[in-house]
């Protein structure tokens, strides 16, 4: 198994680059619910409820997060309303390292990747540790959060120095997480498993080719 200090803070960055082309008006989302391909609508600024639970059925089963606004309320603020939207659904769980944390959060369509790329939110401080099960955003560091996310394997409170803050815990199907496929590793170039860059530009298309094992989300919704 690959050693944790192995895959420390630089496993969780998020791949960052320039505007890509322009593309078509997207569809208009249904009334009280934002439209996940237009990040400017105003539904994502709806503020999240004290507390929540957020429902992920997977291809390996069920599993229930409780999200906290207290933990980390600009953190829980975006999850909630691109869980409520509909954009984790059909995302996979592209970096899956056992004993680590299973990572998602990168659209399939690499036009609501584009536009989600600059979509930043504040940071907030750290008020729990990263313990098995807490759920937390990957970063590249300060001011570069946006839409993805891990789940933690194991006790990986190095992390809390470097800002990674927990806004929610898995409640439910913990089991289900450990389930994940986590047989492609760390990613390229490191490991084997997918390039965020790539994942960034081909989209879905990249990970059904050279990766289909990948576990993903069917549908996510607020309870």
């Amino acid at each position: 198994m690959r050693s944790l200090l192995c895959v420390s803070v630089t496993a969780l960055t998020v791949w960052t680059a320039g505007a890509c082309k322009k593309s078509a008006p997207p569809p208009k989302a249904a009334a009280g619910v934002p439209d996940f391909h237009n990040p400017a609508d105003p539904g994502f600024a709806q503020q999240a409820p004290d507390s929540f639970r957020a429902r992920f059925s997977t291809t390996k089963g069920d599993v229930v997060i409780m999200v906290h606004r207290a933990w980390a309320p600009h953190g829980a603020d975006r999850f909630y309303n691109l869980v409520r939207s509909g954009f984790y659904d059909g995302v996979r769980f592209f970096r899956v390292i056992p004993g680590f944390m299973a990572q998602f959060g990168i659209h399939g369509d690499t036009a609501v990747t584009a536009v989600w790329r600059p979509r930043v939110i504040a940071d907030d401080p750290v008020r729990r540790t990263n313990v098995r099960g807490m759920v937390t955003y990957a970063t590249a560091g300060p001011g570069t959060r946006t839409t993805q996310i891990f789940i933690n394997y194991g006790d990986n409170n190095r992390l809390d120095a470097n800002g990674f803050a927990p806004f929610g815990q898995v409640v439910e199907g913990m089991e289900v997480v450990d389930k994940l496929f986590g047989g492609y590793g760390e990613g390229a170039p490191q490991g084997r498993g997918p390039e965020q860059y790539r994942l960034n530009v081909e989209g879905e298309k990249y990970l059904a080719r050279q990766f289909p094992k990948l576990d993903k989300i069917n549908r996510a919704t607020v309870e």
